[in-house]
């Protein structure tokens, strides 16, 4: 499962661990990338879109067909 977010494009940033000697590893960091299915009415169809936890908010706040249409404007198929 790629951890790309298809509304905001949140993906995953890199950093390091760093234990109590202050020894460093490399680690990452992870967006909260989930699975929704939608209904879009104008084409009469579901999607299926891998969102952010934020960008699941944000769809509940715009609308689906406002979010469909961003991530078209973002160049992401759907």
């Amino acid at each position: 499962m790629s951890a790309h977010c298809q509304l905001t494009g949140a993906q995953p940033g890199f950093g390091n661990n760093i234990s109590h000697s202050h020894r460093r590893t490399p680690r990452r960091f992870d967006p909260n990338i989930q699975h929704k299915r939608y209904w879009l009415p104008s084409e009469g169809r579901h999607v299926r879109l891998t969102l952010s936890a934020k960008a699941i908010k944000t769809v509940d706040t715009i609308g689906i067909e406002a979010a469909v249409a961003r991530i078209r404007a973002r160049g992401g198929k759907v």
